[in-house]
C-alpha cells in the first residue's frame, strides 16, 4: 500500500482527497503546516508528497527546497496543489524538484490520473534501482546494496543498540577450480552457492556478491554465536552439495569469517573479512569468529582481541 503525504492548511482538503483517491488503496497521512509536514516526511518516509503551494508558517517553495536538500527525502517525489498559479512559477516548482502541479478546486478525474501516474513511475524506478543493485551472474544483492544496508544497519545500532553480524563466505581453491574444470563450471559453482545462502537466511538477512568468489550476509538482531550457526549450516550445505561436471562431482569448500557489531564495533565487516583470512591461513574450510575478548588471540600474543574458530 503505497503513502501519501498531504501536507495542507485547508483541513476540509483533506477529506476531499481522502474521499476522492477512496479506491486507490493508499495510506493517508495529514499535515497542516511546513514544519508538521517536514517532520511527518522524516517519520514516515511517504511514497508521495501533495504540497499545498501557500501554508501558514512557510511558502511550498521552501518546504520543497528543504524537502530535496535532505539526503533521505530528496527521492520523494513532490506534486505542488494551488489555485491559480502563474507559468513562472510553475517552472520555479519543477526546477526545485516537483513532479508535477494539481490545481484547486480539485477535478476527480483528473486528481486520480495525476497521483496515480506519479505512483506509477515511482513503482518503476524502484524496479530499475533494484536491478541495479542485483548481482547478475548469481542474481543475489551486489556490493553497492550490501553497503547501502550496511549504513541501514548501522544506523539501527546507533539507535536501539539493535545487534547485527557479517558473515564472509570465501570459496576455497577457486582459482584452481576454474583453471581444473573451466570458468563455466567455476560460474555454476557462485551460482549454486548463491541458491545455498538464499536457501539458509532468512527473509530479513541480506545476502550479497561481495566480490569475486566471496559472499556477504548481514543478519539483523543476530550475534556472533547466531551467525556462526547459521554460517555452520551454510559449510555443511556446500560441502554436501554436488557440483557435477561431465561425471565429475569435485567437492567444493569454502571458508567463513564472522563477526558481529556487539564485539567488534562498527568496523565489525572489516573484522569478519579479518577472520575468514584467519580460515583461509588455517587450512581452510572452517569457520572463524572474531571474538575481542579472547585472552590467547589467532593474530598475535598480545592478549589484545582476536579470531577464535568455531567447527564447520
Amino acid at each position: 500500500m503505497s503513502k501519501i503525504l498531504v501536507i495542507e492548511d485547508a483541513v476540509p482538503l483533506h477529506a476531499v482527497i481522502r474521499v476522492r483517491l477512496a479506491d486507490d488503496q493508499l495510506e493517508f497521512f495529514s499535515a497542516y503546516t511546513g514544519e508538521e509536514g517536514l517532520r511527518l516526511a522524516q517519520e514516515v518516509r511517504p511514497d508521495l508528497i501533495l504540497l499545498d503551494m501557500d501554508l501558514p508558517d512557510k511558502n511550498g517553495f521552501e518546504v520543497c527546497r528543504r524537502l530535496k536538500n535532505d539526503p533521505a527525502l530528496r527521492g520523494i517525489p513532490v506534486i505542488f496543489l494551488s489555485g491559480d498559479v502563474s507559468a513562472e512559477d510553475k517552472v520555479k516548482g519543477l526546477n526545485l524538484g516537483a513532479i508535477d502541479y494539481i490545481t484547486k478546486p480539485f477535478d476527480a478525474a483528473e486528481l486520480q490520473a495525476r497521483v496515480q501516474a506519479a505512483l506509477r513511475t515511482i513503482h518503476l524506478m524502484d524496479l530499475l534501482a533494484k536491478r541495479a543493485m542485483i548481482d547478475g551472474q548469481t542474481e543475489v544483492w551486489n556490493r553497492s546494496y550490501f553497503d547501502h544496508r550496511l549504513s541501514t544497519e548501522l544506523a539501527q545500532f546507533r539507535r536501539n543498540r539493535q545487534p547485527v553480524s557479517c558473515i564472509i563466505v570465501d570459496i576455497d581453491h577457486f582459482r584452481w577450480i576454474n583453471e581444473r574444470h573451466g570458468h563455466g563450471f567455476g560460474d555454476s559453482v557462485l551460482c549454486g552457492i548463491a541458491k545455498l545462502i538464499q536457501t539458509q537466511t532468512r527473509a530479513e538477512d541480506v545476502a550479497c556478491r561481495y566480490g569475486g568468489e566471496q559472499f556477504s550476509i548481514l543478519t539483523p538482531n543476530v550475534d556472533a554465536p547466531g551467525a556462526a550457526v547459521l554460517a555452520g549450516r551454510l559449510a555443511g550445505d556446500i560441502v554436501g552439495h554436488s557440483f557435477a561436471k561431465n561425471g565429475v562431482s569435485p567437492t567444493v569448500t569454502a571458508s567463513f569469517g564472522v563477526a558481529s557489531v556487539c564485539d567488534a564495533g562498527e568496523n565489525f565487516v572489516e573484522r569478519a573479512v579479518e577472520a575468514m583470512r584467519v580460515a583461509k591461513n588455517r587450512g581452510r574450510d572452517r569457520i572463524v569468529v572474531w571474538s575481542p575478548e579472547l585472552s590467547v588471540p589467532c593474530a598475535g600474543p598480545s592478549g589484545d582481541g582476536g579470531p577464535h574458530e568455531v567447527a564447520a
